[in-house]
């Protein structure tokens, strides 16, 4: 199945960015599609062989699970491979000082139509350049 590409351009310079996409301190006040979702907890040992963990949950208690990835490569500052589940995804970072172009490519999974993949993960993205460019 072929990946899914995903993108957003956030203004703010390339380090700010970087670290609020990578520090668990700003994940849990980004990372879920919908408002009805939270991120209580987040973890990242952002090395080679390190694991990402961040708790995805529904804000009534409904539904909840662990988001757990590996990391495979990392460039610091422009880009990181994670393999999750069996698939893998890769965030670059691209810009300089004004803005950076956040680009998530991910493989999907079989369950779910691949449009509701791409516009769950771009709202997760979305909700992550409004949150970089607020704080």
């Amino acid at each position: 199945m072929e990946k899914i590409t995903i993108s957003a351009t956030v203004n703010a310079n390339a380090a700010k960015v970087w670290d609020c996409y990578t520090n668990p301190q700003h994940i849990v006040n980004w990372n879920f599609a919908h408002p009805s979702w939270h991120c209580p907890s987040a973890k990242n040992d952002m090395r080679v062989g390190g694991t990402y963990l961040a708790r995805m949950e529904a804000r009534d208690g409904s539904f909840g699970f662990d988001f757990e990835a590996v990391y495979s490569s990392i460039v610091e500052g422009r880009e990181f491979t994670y393999e999750f589940g069996g698939r893998l995804c890769t965030v670059k970072f691209e810009g300089g000082d004004g803005s950076a172009e956040v680009i998530v490519s991910f493989d999907p999974e079989a369950e779910n139509p691949v449009d509701m993949q791409r516009d769950g993960w771009q709202a997760i993205l979305n909700n992550f350049k409004q949150y970089c460019e607020a704080n």
